[in-house]
């Protein structure tokens, strides 16, 4: 049986909220009062604003299990899922038998501070407060697409705490606005399949069982994703890949890496595993309307940039990122679809489609109109018709924080157990 989370301990905000950075370190020192010969907090890095980046550590074993969060500033649910499994450990010393835990608690603090969005209510207002990093500004990917020596202090921190800890186990906490839960690992953990289908089925959870994150990777079970072998690419535009990022660091030391994601608010289209009767022509539509969409954006901005004064900041370099990935991505989806093709399949590739003009819109949008420029009102006419769009689109239903938060936990204890060799939770 699953134990649920005691949340009076956890401090977490009221519905549907998220903790800020600040809340995370005050809920963190807390509990540090709290168990002060089981825990401790320290600063681990500064990011590139200055801003601390800490980890809350609970045992003393030597075997270790890592845990990121706030790898991605608009993906919250992780910060409060740290706190929850650092209560829960503190509290369980078999889980701490032999295996101490570590919790990053934000890993882009910077970035956390321009994701606007505590509580949002629609997926209006997770856009309308939205930031997500171009990728040489996200730390766990930025190795990917950057040398060595340019590697931003957020990334730098994180390798020397994988160096550091040497883990068995190193869990990311992921999420999506709008989907299902899956999971990603870079090592198969036998056994994680079943574990993670009964917590999604038991919280209503959709597993996305055709994640395009993910798209042609092996999987262990629904939804549970084995990163492939060099030379496989899910979609061959996209410049980066992970085998450079921080989740392959592990491997040096015997590791693995999970990655754990849930969505905010759910959908019940992306498990259908039914044969798509028409993947190539869906793919085609999908590709125009990606290019349309993106090029609605691209217009505004070509026109507003002349008007724009002083360096360019973290959202405009974002949603100029986001936009130059279209026109490959857009050519991938025509180049013909994987063999096997499922509802599934095509609706996440959906998703993706609506999610890259759609963030740039919204990021731009937050630029332009700081700047009291003209075109904001376009753009924030279009942010709140394609949030409409993809809510209705994909019947979206809000998931409850305290079921994002207890399927992640679940999940990262089953493969902290699986990994281990232990056998279920």
């Amino acid at each position: 049986m699953w134990t649920q989370v005691d949340w009076t301990g956890v401090g977490l905000l009221l519905e549907p909220g998220y903790p800020t950075v600040a809340e995370l370190e005050s809920r963190a020192r807390e509990l540090t009062v709290r168990r002060p010969h089981l825990c401790a907090l320290r600063r681990i890095g500064l990011s590139r604003a200055g801003r601390p980046l800490r980890l809350l550590s609970v045992g003393h074993a030597r075997r270790a299990v890592l845990v990121v969060a706030g790898a991605h500033a608009n993906e919250p649910t992780g910060g409060s899922t740290v706190l929850a499994l650092a209560e829960r450990v503190a509290r369980d010393r078999a889980l701490r038998t032999g295996v101490s835990w570590h919790f990053v608690l934000c890993a882009d603090p910077d970035g956390a501070s321009l994701h606007t969005a505590p509580a949002p209510r629609t997926l209006l207002d997770y856009h309308l407060g939205f930031f997500r990093p171009a990728a040489p500004e996200q730390p766990e990917w930025s190795p990917a697409v950057l040398p060595p020596d340019r590697l931003p202090p957020e990334t730098r921190a994180l390798l020397t705490v994988l160096d550091e800890l040497r883990p068995y186990l190193q869990v990311t906490l992921h999420g999506t606005d709008l989907g299902g839960s899956w999971v990603q690992l870079t090592k198969n953990v036998p056994g994680l399949a079943e574990p993670f289908a009964k917590s999604a089925a038991e919280l209503g959870i959709p597993v996305e069982t055709s994640a395009s994150d993910a798209a042609g990777w092996p999987a262990s079970g629904p939804g549970v994703f084995v990163m492939p072998g060099p030379g496989h690419a899910a979609f061959p535009s996209l410049p980066d890949d992970a085998r450079h990022s921080t989740w392959y660091h592990a491997h040096r030391y015997g590791g693995l890496t999970a990655i754990v994601e849930v969505p905010m608010w759910a959908s019940d289209l992306v498990d259908d595993t039914a044969p798509h009767p028409a993947p190539t022509a869906a793919l085609r539509e999908l590709s125009r309307r990606l290019l349309d969409e993106a090029g609605e954006v691209e217009r505004i901005l070509d026109e507003a940039l002349p008007r724009l004064t002083g360096p360019e900041g973290p959202l405009l370099r974002a949603a100029r990122w986001a936009l130059a990935l279209v026109p490959g991505l857009a050519r991938d989806w025509v180049a013909g679809p994987p063999p096997d093709v499922s509802r599934a399949y095509v609706g996440s590739v959906d998703a993706f489609g609506r999610r890259l003009p759609l963030r740039a819109a919204a990021m731009l949008r937050r630029v332009l109109a700081d700047a009291g420029d003209p075109g904001a009102p376009l753009l924030e006419q279009l942010v709140g018709e394609w949030s409409d769009s993809f809510a209705d689109r994909f019947r979206a239903r809000w998931v409850p924080v305290r079921d994002q938060v207890e399927h992640q936990m679940r999940t990262v204890l089953a493969a902290a157990s699986h990994a281990r060799g232990d056998g279920g939770p």
